[in-house]
């Protein structure tokens, strides 16, 4: 997502070199180009003006630090804008600081079609991993067929409760979701995330059906599920609800796919609506809590490492890691079973795709040649070759000759030229290790590597500290 607008501002900030200062006549061309790039990326007419506008007072008059060329600096300008632009209003409450009820209740609302069902199983998926909380899943979505069935697998694939609808009120949403109300205070919940009925377009019935449910329920929170391939329509399509129901926040679904994202911005500026979640990939764990600044910097090329960071400390298993370490540093042979856990690690952060959408754009730009798609179908189907070995075969992969690269092959439903290159691949690596084991300097490489552990609890024992402090000064 954005990916044509992020290289759009890359190319604005190249054009202007050599000058001291920003002024209108060095600036007009880029400020066009500012402009174009959001028209095209989505982003509503009357919010691009005042964007400019915005932009053009800044940065006019504004001098340029020796390190940077013009370009640099009114992207500088820029960044500084959508961060302004992207941000939650002061003093808006974090998500689930809102407590008017006990449980917490999250009405998600939208139109058919932009992910309500799954982000609601990843709302709840996030809530019981972040906040440790007893969560009920409830489908009020009585107009699609098979929407109760599909939230109820969702619930039964991260062991969340599912509050089953009895037949006699199946097709009453606001039946559901008093009796799933009563249900769950009578036992105790923290959550209760409620799934809504959608439509192809807005229509009356939907609104005032939605209007009676919230008024009935009256949800800690309600947001606005924006699907980001909408466009130009999110914006009347957000104003109809957000005129029916007190909307509290977005979430921003399907931002894997090449939508152009720019609905977003437009929302989020009619609305004054907080931006909560970013939905990033199908994954139940797709789903990441919003920050402007580090948006704002992804939209710009600039990269979002500590968001690869994260993602990476919540995903990996560091104790699988440090024993793969400690047996190529006690001389061991690193074998196949090695290799697949960390190809297995590897698609835990969403894989090689994933990963590059943290990056900057200078090092995508690098990584241009290389189709990030096949490398991570490449990197399951290595794993599923390994999956059919045996485990002497993983220990001791020189015996796989002829007739054991044709069964694993059939075993796998791959060619025996794609056993032929996991093979070699493994080869490669495992000379590359015993290099590094044989080197001077091991001992400092595998001190290094095994003090990752222990960092990363020191930063989760100050993330929990914080958090208790917080919760401290809300009591």
């Amino acid at each position: 997502m954005f990916e044509s607008l992020t290289k759009k501002m890359a190319a604005v900030a190249k054009r202007m070199r050599g000058e001291t200062r920003i002024t209108e006549q060095n600036s007009k061309e880029m400020l066009a180009e500012i402009r174009y790039a959001l028209l095209e990326a989505d982003v509503a007419l009357p919010v691009v003006k005042h964007f400019i506008s915005k932009l053009k007072e800044k940065a006019l008059g504004q001098d340029v630090y020796d390190s940077l060329t013009p370009g640099q600096a009114l992207i500088g300008i820029v960044n500084q804008e959508l961060v302004e632009l992207l941000k939650a209003e002061e003093n808006t409450p974090s998500f689930l600081q809102i407590t008017k009820n006990d449980p917490h209740i999250t009405l998600l609302a939208g139109l058919q079609g932009v992910g309500k069902t799954t982000t609601c199983g990843k709302l709840a998926h996030w809530i019981s991993k972040k906040r440790k909380g007893k969560v009920l899943l409830v489908s009020c979505d009585t107009q699609r067929p098979a929407a109760v069935a599909q939230l109820k697998t969702l619930a039964d694939s991260i062991n969340t409760d599912f509050f089953m609808i009895e037949k006699s009120i199946e097709k009453d949403p606001l039946e559901i979701g008093k009796q799933a109300l009563h249900f769950a205070k009578a036992n105790l919940y923290d959550y209760m995330i409620i799934d809504t009925a959608g439509r192809l377009s807005i229509n009356q019935e939907m609104m005032t059906q939605l209007k009676l449910l919230s008024t009935s329920i009256k949800p800690s929170e309600t947001l606005f599920v924006l699907d980001s391939m909408q466009g130009q329509t999110a914006v009347e399509v957000a104003k109809e609800f957000h005129s029916s129901i007190p909307i509290t926040g977005i979430i921003l679904t399907k931002t894997d796919g090449d939508s152009r994202g720019g609905s977003l911005i437009s929302v989020k500026t009619i609305t004054q609506c907080p931006i909560r979640f970013i939905g990033n990939s199908e994954k139940i764990d797709g789903l990441e809590e919003f920050d402007a600044t580090r948006f704002a910097d992804r939209i710009l090329g600039m990269g979002d490492i500590l968001g690869l960071v994260e993602k990476a400390q919540e995903n990996l298993e560091l104790e699988e890691s440090e024993k793969i370490i400690s047996k190529i540093k006690s001389g061991k042979k690193f074998d196949l079973e090695d290799y697949r856990k960390q190809l297995t690690q590897m698609n835990k952060i969403g894989g090689l795709s994933s990963m590059l959408n943290y990056l900057p754009a200078s090092l995508k730009e690098k990584a241009r040649g290389v189709s990030s798609g096949n490398i991570d179908i490449k990197t399951k189907k290595q794993s599923a070759i390994i999956s059919s070995m045996t485990k002497y075969e993983k220990r001791h992969p020189e015996i796989i000759k002829s007739q054991r690269k044709k069964r694993i092959a059939t075993g796998s439903g791959n060619s025996v030229q794609e056993v032929n290159q996991l093979l070699s691949q493994f080869s490669q690596m495992r000379v590359m290790f015993k290099t590094i084991n044989d080197s001077s300097l091991n001992q400092k490489t595998f001190q290094n590597l095994s003090n990752i552990k222990s960092i990363t609890k020191l930063q989760r024992k100050k993330i929990n500290k914080n958090k208790v402090k917080k919760r401290k000064k809300r009591k």
